[in-house]
């Protein structure tokens, strides 16, 4: 089964891996062609260049390697200490052959829940100020609600529907004029 091999060159300080390509690629595609390669690319990225050869199987990729013109363009690089990388696969952001295992979400999936509280019932008989010392206890907003209205459900402002005793307006949006 033929594998990818791949020759990564980042930028020096004084020259760009671009020029580095300009200068060695021709005798690194003669060689990895009259080596058996059977196909190869070449891609610039802004941070250097990858000549990337596939070959039929890891002795052809050797014999590649330890070809003199190959090691002379390998020691040529623009940064001999931290620019060169020379591995099996495709280079760049080709990616794993195996996928990654699924990390945890981030946000708030990640964070640690509070303890849910316990709930307490209460059966109240008494009236509302009782009601609203509870809530403080509990640390709670007591509710708004209109002292004048003996119906909580009539103090939504934004209530729209009739109530039982209220006059029904018919035709207010039936009009066809």
């Amino acid at each position: 089964m033929a594998e990818w091999w791949s020759i990564e060159v980042f930028h020096g300080d004084k020259l760009p891996a671009s020029r580095w390509k300009d200068a060695y690629e021709d005798e690194l595609t003669e060689a990895a062609v009259t080596n058996g390669a059977l196909y190869w690319e070449w891609h610039e990225f802004s941070y250097g260049v990858i000549f990337e050869v596939c070959f039929r199987d890891e002795e052809q990729w050797d014999a590649f390697v330890m070809l003199p013109s190959v090691r002379a363009a390998l020691d040529g690089v623009p940064d001999p200490v931290n620019g060169l990388l020379v591995y099996k696969g495709r280079g760049g952001a080709a990616g794993p052959r195996v996928p990654r295992k699924p990390k945890p979400a981030p946000g708030a999936a990640a964070l640690e829940l509070e303890e849910p509280r316990k709930r307490r019932r209460i059966r109240l008989r008494s009236g509302a100020a009782e009601v609203d010392r509870l809530l403080r206890e509990l640390d709670a907003e007591p509710p708004l609600t209109d002292p004048t209205r003996s119906d909580p459900a009539r103090t939504d402002p934004a209530r729209t529907d009739p109530g039982p005793s209220d006059p029904a307006r018919r035709g207010a949006a039936a009009s066809g004029d």
